[in-house]
């Protein structure tokens, strides 16, 4: 006896976030009939980001900004940034099909703005579109041709709701089915291993009134949830109670393929603590529904996964741009990394290398420009972290008086502003590779410490997301086995899979990622040659 169908569709998506738009997007436009199946209303992490694309090799937004790039500088770039994350092809791919990748959000409605932002900064203001978002310009990568690649989506405030609304609404006109308050718990599969379809938790049968307000619960988990872990926990747990409560199952088949696209799993610190237990103390960048649902329905399936102990964690320096010319120290005085790198790059040094424990020093001179530049350069949170560490900072009238006050060994840190200044006032070589145009002498005290170590902050988080996922082929996105055998009928985009950025990471690249492997899996998912549904028939 076969299994009863309460849906029926060519593809199924799971997660609408920017990877699940996009998915769902090219499958429609391949002649799929597509049914995006999302747990809360949509939008996912995508909707909260701060709308950053990483693109370059020559956009219609850089060439608007009078932005010299190219294929070449930007895959020179790229190669060295992320690794072996993905094959060469992959990212040859990635980088030549990047300006076309703007063409077609814009198409969507993604709506950029060819604003360049005259400073470095780790997300530019409302004033600015177009920005270094990454590492280009910092000692590591100064061999290669630097061009502005982060292309803010262009909206107020963190501008991530102006990437997933439009893609969402281009869906809705091309005709895509979306079944919200429905969490997918788990694929079906057939004897042979392929997958057909999956099973569902839906409110969609429920009263109006209990759907209403399982909707404004989840919003507020998401944000201001995000940001305050007990109201997160605690609305959690009702959503729970409302899904056993009003809840009920239904079984989708999928005719040709199931993409996940659900995200990753910041939010499941069990699978957190098993594979990536030091990153801890930092804030879950993602909303309720990155628990790792998809990798692990996956698992389930056979697929395998890698990169799952790689987390980015976001330590910002800037703005103010000021700060390019601090120096950034330990617990025992010395320096961690060069001050102008990309977050990332920063909270991955600060966690793995120096026991999460940091503070930015700044001379008086320095610290007062700082201090005249952040209203100016900041956002809104920008400017509020910045006055936390401003308010919280140990000053001194000595090197040793300020480090003896934070715990930073005084000799230690003596010596590291001794060879900063002598590399200064000799010419040669910073001692992190810091270029020369960014650093500054140390003299003039009071000498600020103010303290940038990655723990649980309200008013100055740590951002986190996982970057490890399932495997994928790379040409179709579809689903691989430990064993390196496709699963048949399922694909994975976005933080689900492994991608671009599941080796290293900066502003961007996750949601440039998340709409080239979105898209790729939809196209493949709607092209299968053998429909699921006639795999699961066969010989009957």
């Amino acid at each position: 006896m076969g299994l009863e169908w309460d849906l029926a569709t060519d593809v199924v998506v799971v997660g609408y976030g920017a990877a699940g738009a996009a998915a769902a997007l090219e499958a429609t436009a391949a002649g799929a009939q597509v049914l995006v199946l999302e747990r809360f209303a949509g939008g996912g992490t995508s909707a909260l980001s701060g709308g950053i694309i990483y693109a370059g090799g020559g956009t219609s937004v850089q060439r608007e900004a009078g932005v010299e790039d190219t294929p070449e500088a930007m895959y020179a770039y790229l190669e060295r940034e992320v690794g072996d994350a993905v094959t060469p092809e992959t990212l040859r791919k990635f980088v030549d099909e990047s300006p076309q990748l703007i063409e077609w959000l814009k198409s969507h409605g993604v709506p950029f703005e060819a604003s360049l932002c005259p400073y470095k900064t780790s997300y530019p203001n409302d004033r600015y579109y177009l920005y270094y978002s990454g590492s280009e310009i910092s000692g590591a990568f100064r061999d290669i041709p630097a061009a502005q690649r982060g292309h803010r989506v262009k909206g107020r405030g963190t501008s991530g709701k102006k990437l997933t609304g439009p893609l969402a609404a281009a869906a809705s006109r091309a005709g895509v089915r979306v079944e919200t308050l429905t969490r997918v718990t788990r694929l079906i599969t057939d004897a042979a291993g392929a997958v057909i379809g999956v099973e569902c938790n839906t409110l969609r049968d429920a009263p109006g009134r209990v759907r209403d307000r399982y909707t404004r619960m989840a919003k507020v988990a998401a944000k201001p949830g995000i940001y305050y872990p007990p109201l997160r926990r605690a609305l959690e747990q009702r959503l729970d109670r409302l899904e056993r409560r009003y809840g009920s199952t239904i079984r989708v088949l999928a005719r040709r393929g199931v993409v996940l696209s659900a995200g990753g799993f910041i939010a499941n610190r069990d699978m957190v603590r098993q594979y990536a237990p030091a990153f801890h103390g930092g804030l879950a960048l993602g909303t309720t529904a990155d628990d790792g649902s998809g990798i692990l329905m996956a698992q389930q399936a056979g697929a395998a996964v890698d990169h799952m102990d790689n987390v980015s964690a976001w330590r910002f320096l800037l703005p103010p741009s000021a700060f390019t010319g601090a120096l950034l120290v330990d617990a025992a005085g010395r320096r961690v990394i060069d001050e102008t790198r990309y977050g990332a790059a920063v909270g991955n040094a600060l966690i793995t290398e120096h026991d999460g424990k940091g503070w930015l020093l700044a001379d008086d001179p320095l610290m007062r420009t700082a201090i005249g530049q952040i209203g100016k350069q900041g956002a809104w949170f920008q400017r509020g972290q910045f006055e936390t560490m401003r308010r919280t900072a140990i000053r001194g009238a000595t090197l040793e008086e300020a480090a003896a006050k934070a715990g930073i060994d005084p000799a230690g840190l003596r010596a590291t502003v001794e060879a900063h200044n002598t590399a200064i006032e000799t010419g040669a070589p910073d001692p992190v590779g810091k270029p020369a145009e960014f650093t500054n002498p140390v003299r003039t005290g009071p000498f600020w410490l103010l303290d940038v170590g990655i723990k649980p902050s309200l008013t100055n988080p740590c951002p986190m997301l996982t970057l490890g996922g399932v495997v994928v082929d790379e040409r179709t996105g579809a689903v691989k086995t430990a064993e390196g055998h496709d699963i048949p009928g399922l694909f994975a985009a976005g933080r689900t899979a492994i991608g671009i950025c599941s080796r290293s990471y900066v502003s961007g690249l996750s949601l440039s990622d998340c709409v080239f492997s979105g898209r790729r899996a939809g196209r493949s998912a709607a092209g299968e040659q053998v429909s699921a549904l006639e795999k699961a028939t066969e010989g009957n």
